[in-house]
């Protein structure tokens, strides 16, 4: 399955604190060799300040319980650094932590920058020391104070990009506490900044957006509304035209959304256009089996695919997931798609056939007769289906649903008058046109 991991384009698009959950889901899963994910986050952890972390997983790579000695060099480094930065915001960082002292701030910003800098002597030096040790904590992996920070110095900052820099890092941060309500609070302020006319130049605006397309799988396959969320966000033009520019992956998990949200069925027809144009640029399992299905009417590769697609989501790490419940571990996901596929292969091919086997059913819906005779008995009595089963001959007779004679006289008799005054308008007005010319 490891050619259908996606973990090499999309970590490019992340914070590298943001990549540590996928290797810890490829690890979990094992299609990869430990050592080298290993050495995957070793490379990672070089670039930031969880020298302690770092330190651990060298032991478990090398089996040995010493460590080079430029990682005890540079613990020594950050932990003097972390010290030197929070004498530079400690008076920023004391008047945040009064409460009384907080209350006196407004929304005006040039008004808070210029009281702190009268009553309390805090400059901008201070302020910007506030943003470098929130950033560093973060770098530390003390998601929770820089996240604090980060909020507390947007309330000071008067520099747009540094703002929007703080508020990336403010969703990281939430992001990887799994704050998901806040997480979502973030990403859709920033996704106003993003859209708005004054953001920087239209190919910066297309990266930005790339970029919280990426960070937003964290937040909707985690959130209970988010497959609604990705659904609205993804196909809006400008994101949707995003994916097609540079993210054809991200694909899958509109693909995914789509077939796991019956609510939205509505957006299908949209995913199967975008599927066709980006074929020669992205296919997975989930992909062809929408195409199989949608556009090929292929059932047999539908089947195929399906199969396909149980192993591509149990192995993704936004899509695969476990809950755990007691002793039960479970994949929800995985059991929504498969039900909603063999729903919407039974739906095409029963518009298709009227007299339908059902041992050839269960074949393509991979079930076994009985589960398949239960599984259409109990979509035909909650469906719309106008269907009934034959119980001794073993097939699934759909009624035909073509109007009587009666109701396709009064379907084209509909608004017959409104049509009837537009004509008469039309004819009636250039004759008394030409009357009163006259």
């Amino acid at each position: 399955m490891a050619k259908y991991d996606l973990t090499s384009q999309i970590a490019p698009h992340l914070d590298r604190h943001l990549v540590f959950p996928l290797l810890e889901f490829l690890q979990e899963r094992g299609f990869y060799k430990d050592d080298d994910i290993l050495k995957a986050k070793i490379e990672l952890l070089s670039k930031t300040n969880m020298v302690d972390y770092a330190m651990d997983i060298h032991k478990s790579l090398y089996h040995t319980e010493e460590v080079p000695q430029e990682m005890f060099d540079r613990r020594a480094e950050v932990v003097s650094r972390l010290k030197s930065l929070e004498e530079s915001a400690a008076p920023l960082i004391s008047f945040l932590q009064n409460p009384s002292l907080v209350l006196e701030l407004r929304p005006d910003k040039q008004y808070n920058v210029q009281m702190l800098n009268d009553r309390f002597k805090i400059g901008p030096d201070q302020i910007e020391a506030l943003y470098q040790y929130a950033k560093f904590q973060f770098e530390c992996g003390n998601y929770s104070a820089a996240a604090d920070y980060l909020y507390q110095y947007r309330a000071l900052c008067t520099n747009s990009e540094r703002s929007l820099s703080a508020l990336w890092g403010k969703l990281a941060a939430e992001v990887l506490m799994q704050n998901w309500e806040t997480a979502l609070e973030e990403l859709n302020h920033l996704k106003e900044i993003i859209d708005s006319k004054n953001f920087s130049s239209p190919l910066n605006q297309l990266q930005n957006r790339i970029w919280l397309m990426h960070w937003s799988l964290f937040i909707f396959f985690n959130h209970e509304n988010g497959r609604n969320g990705i659904i609205d966000l993804f196909f809006q033009d400008r994101y949707l035209n995003a994916i097609q520019t540079n993210a054809h992956h991200l694909l899958r998990y509109v693909a995914t959304a789509v077939v796991v949200n019956k609510r939205r069925r509505n957006m299908l027809k949209e995913l199967i256009k975008v599927i066709q144009q980006e074929q020669h640029s992205y296919k997975d399992p989930i992909t062809e089996f929408v195409e199989c299905l949608y556009v090929n009417y292929d059932f047999e590769g539908a089947q195929n695919k399906l199969r396909e697609c149980e192993d591509v989501i149990l192995n993704d790490p936004f899509l695969g997931k476990r809950v755990e419940d007691g002793n039960f571990t479970t994949v929800p996901l995985r059991d929504e798609f498969l039900e909603n596929a063999r729903l919407f292969i039974f739906e095409t091919y029963c518009r298709i056939h009227q007299c339908i086997d059902i041992s050839m059913l269960a074949d393509k819906l991979n079930m076994n007769y009985e589960e398949a005779e239960r599984w259409i008995m109990n979509l035909v009595r909650t469906s719309k289906l106008e269907a009934k089963i034959d119980s001794v001959a073993g097939t699934v007779i759909m009624a035909s649903n073509y109007p009587n004679v009666h109701e396709q006289i009064i379907e084209s008799m509909k608004n017959l008058n409104m049509r009837t005054y537009v004509l008469a308008k039309g004819v009636l007005e250039p004759a008394q046109a030409a009357q009163a010319a006259r």
